[in-house]
């Protein structure tokens, strides 16, 4: 009888991967002959159809679903939990468990955030900038070694919105005549004060 785990393994290094017989003997532990025989059998690994079964839940999805949406809508202390709502399903005929209808609340949670987020439909607003328009300025913090001693230092970074220039200027310390400084040199190097 011919193992269908083992064959599934056996095409997948052969077909897919590329495999000799003697590497997947190797690999598997069988001799080239059965290696072999398994390549050349017509069986084919087992499809089981998905199961149809009808859960406890399902009479009661679309009451449930109703609930959700109407406590959603009210503010948090006047909206009923999720304990209170599986009392009403039990009074109602429901003999399923409360981490049941708790699962089936966070399906429902998620599915909602899915629909009303933007992010991850492809939506987005093209940022785009005239020549000198903008600017963006931000601190960051690097280490580096001065005369043998790590020294934590204070990076200025500029960048232009058109055309991503940039310009780094390192200090010591976070004070204003250090903003000052970077800025004057860093419109120095950029030929001209951005508008913003």
């Amino acid at each position: 009888m011919i193992n269908v785990a083992i064959l599934s393994a056996i095409r997948r290094w052969h077909f897919r991967d590329g495999a000799s017989i003697r590497e997947i003997a190797r690999r598997s532990g069988l001799s080239r002959n059965t290696v072999r025989k398994y390549l050349q059998s017509k069986v084919v690994e087992p499809q089981y159809p998905a199961r149809d079964s009808v859960g406890k839940l399902s009479p009661f999805e679309p009451k449930l679903r109703q609930w959700l949406s109407t406590e959603h809508k009210k503010t948090k202390k006047l909206r009923r939990n999720l304990r209170s709502m599986y009392r009403d399903l039990v009074a109602l005929g429901f003999t399923g468990s409360y981490d049941r209808v708790c699962a089936f609340a966070r399906q429902w949670k998620d599915s909602e955030q899915f629909k009303a987020q933007t992010s991850g439909k492809g939506c987005f607003i093209p940022l785009r900038f005239a020549c000198g328009e903008a600017f963006q300025f931000d601190w960051s913090e690097d280490f580096a070694r001065i005369a043998g001693k790590q020294v934590k230092l204070q990076i200025a970074q500029f960048k232009l919105a058109h055309s991503r220039a940039f310009v780094l200027r390192a200090y010591y310390q976070q004070k204003h005549e250090m903003l000052f400084d970077a800025h004057w040199h860093a419109f120095q190097i950029f030929g001209g004060i951005p508008k913003r």
